[in-house]
């Protein structure tokens, strides 16, 4: 190796009394102007300083490098004895990811065994080649490239940050003098761990004691009061209070009755878990109170809200919570977590409201909405089905009663199960352009027309969503369970899943209207279908309010005959249906699951499903049927049950939805994969108890 040279502010610290030599020498010349032995004086000072000068530089120079670098030396051993020593665990690993060196902390840390070229991911597993920052083309040497990753060793928690060191990004390295000592090992990685171990612990303890907001309102309050003498309804509601106490108790909380059968509580976020790893049994120990021989349950519905940035905002989680945890049907615990929504419970079949005074504040309610809008549009969900038209109708009369402008938003590519039932209505000039599609609704529509939608409440699956954003007035009359991805705005909710269709909802609210308004034959017609249908023949989801809102119908004009007549089925998709229940695969003793195939697809439709699954059920021991069929480039999951299974919570684990005993779900894949995927979420919904 060559000898270093001196350069920079050393080499010119060394110099600079040579330096100063041109200037003595020019003093001396202008000594010799004043006087000659002046000069002569000035010259022998002058010789006498060059002399001792040079030989400063040339003798002495070896000495002060020799110092400088015992100093250097010396400042990089206690620079590495500090290194060795830091609290912080330090490693430098080559590109291989094999350890070159590590400090007395990271060999503490990792219980790592000095060894030549031992490989990092034996001592850390997490941190194999994939965990190493990468050299980009953009970087420079003022941006190192490094990563970091998440690591946990002996109990302990650290942050790994990984930084790739190029030795050419110092300036030392540009010396070709120094080069060859780094010749195959030019780049390495520095590793430092910094132990979070007691920050994971603060930010863990933080959440656990965050204030967790919730609400808990009772289902039937009154219903059940109602089966009771003055004697049980005390103790009845005495016991009801005292488990709620008990259960809230359990989880540390403290609760105020807000109303007589509302309820108000806070507990911290701890003891979440534990209601959610026993599925809120609050709901079972309360629905199990009863008193002497009475039959009658009552049923409790929660809303929890948490993680928001104020508490006013976790209650008002809460409030939306509970809104859809009785949208649902009650008896189910809801917990509002940001965006995030999660449901328990709501397996049993709940019992149903005989009361209309509900009814009777929303047709009100709609009356004034229709009154003070310049038009209306009422819009189903996409391949209508007769219940969504007669609902539809149904408000299409209403409106037209109340003298407003009113059209029904449907696209008829999309409704050839309906065919039959529109074409009674566009043979009548009464009905003239009662229909209209989405795009002409688009252009027609303003801020103040009214918007009501019927046997749908999620956006996206109406005829037009586009629609809901261009007016400020939405009403949603559903008959289906709610879930997280409600309709926004909403003016006017009602929400009902103990009714057993849209159309049975919708003839309530003829009575409640201008002082009540009959409709007009074909109408009746309609809603009578709606409901026929959606009950499998009044056979399933059917109470008093059912058959009232039929007997209302028929008086009207409702004529079974037409109705059969409109609803018989062609020869080719009977024989689709039969051979479809041929086929039927009997699941875990209890479950009915079968495919419609035919080579004629138009043969396959929602209603084709619906009716194979509905007839699946009467056969005996049978608690829930599946029906899978192609159907417009997706496979098509229609669910059915009776009393024993809620297949709206099956259907919900495979992306759909819709009621207690009817429910539907649209998969992305084949039909032997649907069929699959249906065994496995019954597979695991009967191991964790959720069915």
């Amino acid at each position: 190796m060559k000898k270093k040279k001196v350069t920079g502010v050393l080499k010119t610290h060394l110099i600079w009394p040579l330096i100063l030599l041109p200037l003595l020498a020019a003093m001396t010349i202008q000594m010799y102007s004043v006087s000659i032995n002046s000069g002569h004086l000035a010259a022998i000072y002058l010789s006498i300083y060059a002399v001792i000068s040079l030989f400063l530089y040339n003798f002495k120079r070896s000495a002060v490098m020799s110092n400088m670098i015992n100093y250097a030396l010396d400042y990089n051993l206690t620079q590495k004895h500090m290194l060795k020593e830091l609290d912080v665990p330090y490693a430098n690993l080559d590109t291989s990811g094999n350890i070159l060196w590590a400090n007395d902390a990271f060999t503490c840390a990792t219980d790592y065994k000095l060894a030549a070229s031992r490989s990092i991911s034996s001592v850390i597993p997490e941190l194999t080649k994939d965990a190493f920052p990468t050299m980009n083309t953009d970087d420079t040497h003022n941006d190192i490239p490094c990563s970091e990753t998440e690591i946990k060793l002996n109990g302990r928690y650290y942050r790994a940050l990984l930084k790739r060191i190029c030795i050419h990004d110092f300036d030392f390295a540009n010396d070709e003098d120094n080069i060859s000592l780094f010749e195959g090992s030019d780049t390495y990685i520095a590793l430092y761990l910094y132990d979070e171990t007691e920050l994971k612990e603060y930010i863990s303890k933080i959440e656990d004691e965050d204030i967790v907001m919730g609400l808990l309102y009772i289902d039937n309050y009154e219903e059940s009061l109602s089966n009771c003498d003055e004697m049980q309804r005390s103790l009845l509601m005495a016991l009801v209070e005292r488990q709620i106490a008990k259960q809230l108790q359990l989880l540390d909380g403290i609760y105020r009755k807000m109303e007589k059968d509302r309820y108000f509580f806070i507990f911290q976020k701890k003891y979440l878990n534990i209601a959610e790893s026993n599925k809120f049994s609050i709901l079972e120990e309360v629905r199990n109170v009863k008193v002497g021989n009475d039959n009658t349950h009552v049923t409790i519905s929660i809303g929890i809200g948490l993680h928001a940035e104020s508490y006013s905002k976790r209650y008002e989680y809460a409030h939306t919570a509970i809104d859809l945890a009785l949208g649902r049907g009650g008896n189910q615990a809801v917990v509002k977590d940001g965006e995030d929504i999660f449901y328990y419970g709501g397996k049993s079949v709940q019992k149903e409201s005989n009361t209309r005074v509900r009814a009777r504040v929303k047709a009100h309610a709609l009356n004034e909405l229709i009154l003070t809008s310049d038009q209306v549009f009422i819009m189903g969900h996409k391949n209508a089905d007769i219940d969504c038209f007669g609902a539809s109708v149904g408000i299409y009369r209403i409106a037209r009663a109340l003298e407003h402008h009113a059209q029904i938003v449907i696209n008829r590519e999309d409704c050839q199960s309906i065919d039959a039932a529109i074409d009674r209505f566009t043979s009548n000039s009464y009905y003239d352009n009662f229909l209209i599609s989405g795009d002409e609704a688009l252009r027609t529509v303003t801020r103040n027309s009214l918007l009501v939608i019927v046997d749908v409440n999620l956006a996206h699956l109406t005829q037009c969503p586009e629609l809901l954003t261009r007016t400020d007035n939405i009403v949603v009359i559903d008959h289906h369970r709610q879930n997280g991805q409600r309709i926004e705005n909403q003016t006017l909710s009602y929400i009902e899943p103990f009714s057993s269709s849209a159309s049975e909802m919708v003839t309530e609210f003829f009575q409640y209207i201008n002082d009540g308004i009959k409709p007009r034959p074909i109408e009746a017609d309609t809603l009578y279908s709606g409901i026929m249908v959606d009950t499998n023949n009044f056979s399933v989801q059917t109470n008093v309010r059912t058959f009232e809102a039929v007997a209302y119908l028929k008086r009207n004009g409702a004529d079974i005959t037409r109705i059969r007549k409109m609803f018989r089925s062609n020869p080719a998709e009977y024989l689709l249906r039969a051979q479809a229940i041929s086929r039927a695969e009997i699941f875990e003793y209890s479950y009915a699951i079968t495919t419609l195939q035919a080579d004629n697809t138009s043969l396959i439709t929602p209603a084709t499903g619906a009716k194979v699954a509905n007839s699946l059920l009467e056969m005996d021991n049978i608690k829930a049927s599946f029906v899978c069929f192609p159907y417009k480039s997706q496979i098509y999951v229609n669910a059915r049950s009776i009393d024993d299974v809620n297949v709206q919570i099956i259907m919900e684990k495979l992306g759909g939805g819709g009621h207690l005993s009817a429910a539907a779900a649209q998969l992305d894949c084949s039909v032997e994969d649907a069929v699959h995927k249906i065994k496995e979420t019954l597979k695991t919904m009967l191991k964790d108890g959720d069915i």
